[in-house]
């Protein structure tokens, strides 16, 4: 079984033939773990992290491997519920020795002025039971979900937590989120995403990470990793308001240009898909190869119809809550599929759909216009530029 398309989508530089999906085909798995940090003022950093988590329990489920995956949630504390809990309780609940979560602190913003000794214990408690992960080398994953806003208002020593973090095991992955990055960290970094929130110009006083389009349109673009990670983080978030809250809001996951097989996350989507069928559908499309602007095969024409077709009607149906179309907006730029015909599905989309459209592109179409989010992941550092290998369960 050859590797997939990856979700990292870095451009291949030089090559002077843009967009294309890059893939890992071929390629050897690094054994070596990476330090990930996702901030910024957009949407997507713990949606991210989540993705993450999704991918290393399906790389448990489908290859039985010595995987783990720490979910450690600052700044969450259980006061609050949150839509993804029950998604994560059914795997745990399946696989218990694929995934440990921990969360901390209120559920509430507050200032650092605000910051109570509350807060402080809450975090330093959060933050020994991250020590004790790392230290244990029992996780091949630690998600530290919000650890940057923490550290930004002063609730942890920053310079021990880079000590800690510059110490961790060879082959563990550290993933960091959150707004406000100190620089130690960032610098401390093998991937720095940031997730930059766009408004239109005649929008400057709306939320951050708000275009102001229609409500229930999200897009998630750029070089930087975290597009479809946090497409799939977001999968998780609505699988689990169904279980636990709306047992007919149903998602369908659809994906282009990522034929083939080998894809982790998709052992996770199965195993909730067997528990709930009732709640999630996934389908992919495309070949299981990179496809460059004029390079298109009649193949990937009829794969992204194939597959546009079922996202209209599931769209217009209004059968599914979430519709989540992943890479749609490379397969437009390659010019697979046109532009029209998904502006006016998103135009016709009944008020309850939430659509998700994600991928890299050059050329914004037109259907940017509609999104209420906008955020584009910016690539500030890789290690893929660095000529390290991606990783399953983690990359793709």
């Amino acid at each position: 079984m050859s590797p997939p398309a990856s979700s990292t989508q870095t451009p291949q530089r030089g090559t002077g033939r843009g967009i294309g999906i890059r893939t890992a085909a071929g390629s050897d798995e690094r054994a070596h773990g990476q330090l990930h940090v996702y901030d910024g003022d957009g949407k997507g950093k713990s949606q991210a992290a989540l993705g993450v988590v999704l991918r290393t329990i399906g790389l448990g489920i489908c290859e039985q491997k010595r995987t783990r995956v720490l979910l450690l949630r600052f700044l969450k504390g259980p006061g609050r519920a949150y839509d993804e809990d029950s998604a994560i309780e059914a795997l745990q609940q399946g696989f218990p020795h694929l995934i440990d979560q921990v969360r901390t602190g209120r559920g509430d913003f507050f200032t650092a002025e605000e910051a109570t000794r509350f807060d402080r214990q809450e975090a330093q408690r959060g933050w020994d039971i991250a020590k004790g992960a790392i230290a244990s080398n029992l996780y091949s994953v630690v998600v530290l979900d919000e650890l940057n806003p923490v550290l930004d208002l002063g609730l942890l020593d920053t310079d021990e937590v880079v000590r800690t973090l510059s110490a961790k095991p060879a082959g563990m992955e550290v993933i960091a989120t959150g707004r406000g990055a100190p620089g130690a960290l960032v610098q401390l970094a093998d991937l720095h995403s940031e997730m930059r929130a766009h408004r239109r110009p005649d929008d400057a006083d709306g939320e951050p990470g708000q275009a102001q389009g229609l409500e229930g349109i999200e897009i998630y673009t750029g070089e930087g990793k975290g597009k479809s990670t946090s497409a799939l983080g977001k999968a998780l978030q609505a699988i689990g308001r169904g279980i636990s809250q709306d047992k007919s809001h149903r998602v369908l996951i659809l994906q282009w240009l990522k034929g083939g097989s080998g894809y982790t996350e998709d052992a996770a989507i199965a195993a909730l898909r067997e528990s709930y069928p009732h709640l999630v559908d996934h389908l992919r499309s495309g070949r299981d190869a990179i496809v460059w602007r004029g390079q298109q095969q009649p193949i990937d024409y009829v794969e992204a119809e194939r597959a546009w077709e079922i996202a209209r009607a599931a769209i217009a149906s209004g059968l599914y809550k979430t519709v989540i179309l992943d890479e749609i907006n490379p397969t437009v730029d390659l010019e697979l599929l046109p532009v029209e015909p998904i502006v006016q599905a998103l135009l016709r989309k009944p008020a309850e759909t939430e659509v998700i459209l994600t991928g890299r592109c050059k050329n914004l179409p037109a259907y940017f216009a509609l999104a209420s989010v906008h955020s584009e992941m910016v690539c500030h550092k890789h290690y893929a530029e660095r000529g390290v290998d991606l990783k399953r369960g983690v990359d793709y």
